[in-house]
């Protein structure tokens, strides 16, 4: 790689136009693995973890009995290593970690459990610390698997082809095109605004140029995940005589959200041109590009102004270190969990690579130390929240699934500080019908066998949802909010009540109503068997629908109080509905 520019990207593979492919895999033997379960350490301990703390949440694990449960992986976070390399290598912090990484793998494993690490495709981890995975894939990998890991989280921050968190925000010239104006073409001028197609949906006309030619970052709750969330600028040019032509582009270019330096042409579908163009002067500056030669055919041909530089550098970050825990690890099996925040979209591209990827900022950043519970909330207007991760995940489960991998709305904020019993019991009850990965967050000295933190978090019929074998994501089939499509449509107020239904291997369906109101909701909500079949019977096999569909009748076990009945009605309804509560149905057809 090069410190002034990201790679050369030559395995189509990782372009754009490829990300949905299945047919070409770039990991064929990735796994069909359903959502991960353990502990995490960064939402108990942040930066402060140590050796100590971790020997007593496996003690604590193997004491309540967790891991019979599911939660399996125990993750080092941000904060576990020396500040610089050491002889190239990472290493262990010596206070925090005196005995080193090995050892710590060998006292997980021989608890029977997983061990996971932490790092950063950037130059620097979030925490600053000098020891990102960044040109050291190889050297870097070849020690993870030494250390014998099972689990990699693999961060964002400083990353050097994009403006993400806490790299430099002019780094938005490798991940937007220049402003456009014209291209000159065969003798013929285009305007890029009368003359071309803007493709997508964040590309923009501003006064005789088109604008954030690129991808959304979705970092942020502002945008939907649904649809195609970049552009292109595509014109359609007819020739006469197949030929090489010397394209032209006028072009302003700038280093700020919107406007870069970076330019992509194709013609049709294949990528001829993928370079920085020069500076100019300001965005509103236009000047000519240097000649572009285009090999045209005769008859139409799609000439493609675009730059999806975003999602490929970092796809191509990910594809790295991947490559390289399976060249050193060969056999081994470590779950690899992309956490980018969806920055760049990755329920495009991460079922390629990962097998799960975080869909938005951390759920919160008022992260716990030894002794303090850290800070959760119920809702806020950025991603620092249950329900603001839940908005986003909840329309995002046709991304997911066994052959793809998880949409990750963060670790689990249970028994932090800032939310109520009701607060958590939804907040699980959510994740597991959104597949999500189950990674426990909490100070795990705080729990004792029988209190409520314990029970809700080894609810074998919630954790069955999760880790049923179909691996369907619930979809959103009603909501009392007004809108065309509850299965697509992103909604971010929270006065309303929704309802989600999730497929089971058995033929059975979880039914989920969840408040996500601060105040009681009384009216009642009914959902009909046909509704539910309409909405979901495709992801289950014919004759499961079927049965469903034409049951004579239906037990319905409440996953909470753990009450069975049976009814003969075609429809399943609440009376009413606490703030911030749920209610879940496993749903049985009976003969």
């Amino acid at each position: 790689m090069n410190q002034d520019r990201p790679s050369s990207i030559t395995d189509k593979r990782i372009r754009f136009d490829s990300f949905s492919g299945t047919e070409d895999a770039l990991f064929p033997s990735k796994k069909q693995r359903l959502p991960a379960m353990g502990w995490n350490s960064w939402n108990a301990f942040g930066s402060g973890n140590t050796e100590d703390l971790t020997k007593a949440m496996v003690n604590k694990i193997k004491e309540l009995g967790l891991d019979e449960y599911g939660y399996k992986y125990v993750v080092l976070d941000d904060g576990c290593y020396r500040p610089e390399r050491v002889n190239d290598h990472l290493e262990s912090d010596p206070v925090k970690f005196p005995s080193g990484f090995k050892a710590m793998a060998d006292t997980v494993h021989a608890a029977g459990l997983k061990f996971g690490m932490y790092n950063d495709i950037g130059d620097r981890l979030c925490s600053g610390a000098e020891v990102g995975i960044y040109k050291h894939e190889k050297i870097d990998c070849e020690d993870y698997i030494n250390w014998d890991i099972d689990f990699i989280k693999v961060d964002n921050c400083y990353y050097m082809w994009d403006n993400a968190t806490f790299s430099n925000p002019e780094n938005a010239i490798y991940s937007y095109a220049p402003n456009i104006k014209l291209i000159s073409l065969a003798g013929t001028t285009y305007s890029a605004v009368k003359d071309a197609e803007i493709t997508g949906t964040r590309a923009s006309v501003k006064d005789d140029y088109v604008t954030f030619i690129g991808t959304f970052d979705g970092t942020a709750p502002d945008h939907s995940p649904v649809g195609t969330r970049s552009s292109e600028l595509v014109f359609e040019v007819e020739i006469d005589e197949p030929n090489v032509y010397e394209l032209v582009v006028s072009y302003a270019s700038g280093k700020e959200e919107g406007v870069g330096r970076w330019l992509q042409i194709a013609v049709n579908s294949d990528v001829v041109f993928d370079e920085m163009l020069p500076e100019t002067e300001s965005p509103e500056t236009f000047t000519d590009s240097a000649p572009i030669k285009l090999k045209l055919v005769s008859g139409f041909n799609k000439i493609r102004i675009m730059n999806h530089r975003r999602q490929e550098n970092t796809l191509n970050s990910y594809t790295e270190i991947r490559k390289e825990l399976e060249n050193f690890g060969k056999d081994r099996d470590i779950v690899f969990s992309i956490c980018e925040w969806g920055k760049t979209q990755p329920q495009n591209w991460g079922h390629n690579v990962g097998d799960s990827w975080r869909i938005l900022n951390d759920i919160t950043f008022q992260v716990g130390a030894d002794g303090n519970n850290g800070t959760a909330a119920w809702e806020c207007d950025y991603t620092t929240s249950i329900t603001s991760q839940y908005n986003k995940a909840v329309i995002m489960d046709e991304f997911a699934g066994l052959d793809k991998g998880w949409n990750d709305p963060d670790m689990l904020v249970i028994g932090m500080d800032g939310i109520t019993e009701t607060m958590c019991k939804s907040h699980m009850a959510t994740w597991c019908m959104m597949n999500s990965p189950l990674m426990l967050g909490m100070d795990l000295r705080r729990v004792n066998k029988s209190d409520w933190m314990y029970n809700l978090i080894t609810n074998e019929d919630l954790i069955a949802l999760d880790q049923d074998p179909l691996g369907v994501q619930a979809k959103r089939i009603f909501t009392t909010f007004k809108c065309d499509d509850p299965s697509t449509e992103y909604i971010r107020d929270n006065n309303r009540v929704d309802v989600l239904a999730k497929p089971l291997s058995n033929g059975d369906i979880a039914l989920a109503f969840f408040n996500l109101k601060q105040e009681e909701h009384s009216d009642k909500i009914s959902i009909s068997v046909d509704r539910i079949i309409n909405s979901i019977g495709h992801k289950l096999t014919p004759s499961a629908a079927e049965n469903f569909k034409n049951a004579a009748s239906y037990q319905l076990k409440d996953l909470f109080t753990k009450e069975c009945k049976v009814t003969s009605d075609k429809s399943f309804s609440i009376d009413s509905i606490s703030a911030c509560d749920c209610v879940v149905y496993r749903i049985s057809p009976l003969a």
